[in-house]
């Protein structure tokens, strides 16, 4: 996902499926994605729509078959609002830890660039 139209159909396919899901906070990164949402199906059905959809579409980009993401994911409950914001904020400011932009806003496959659009 070191490409930009790779990282844009991870982006898009994450805000496409919100009828799935309340979404909160996400980050497409080079390598992984994080995404904090509140479901409204099965967490199976979520990550494997998203991870058959992106999958598809960005073989089709890279002229590849096969395999695009590993097999796991990890996904964790959260219990309070206190560990929601430290999720969220680690979500958002990824990024920057990365040395990828100085600032959440900056980058923009994240919903910190998403939500100070709206």
């Amino acid at each position: 996902m070191r490409r930009a139209e790779i990282a844009c159909i991870v982006s898009d396919a994450i805000e496409h499926w919100r009828d799935r899901y309340a979404l909160h906070a996400w980050v497409v990164m080079a390598n992984h994605v994080h995404i904090l949402i509140t479901p409204t199906v099965e967490v199976a059905k979520i990550t494997k729509s998203l991870k058959w959809f992106t999958a598809r579409e960005a073989n089709k980009v890279l002229g590849l078959k096969g395999p695009f993401w590993q097999d796991e994911s990890y996904d964790r409950l959260v219990r309070n609002p206190a560990e929601f914001e430290r999720i969220r904020k680690y979500i958002e400011w990824n990024p920057v830890r990365a040395g990828l932009v100085k600032t959440p806003e900056e980058y923009p496959w994240s919903s910190a660039s998403w939500v100070n659009e709206s």
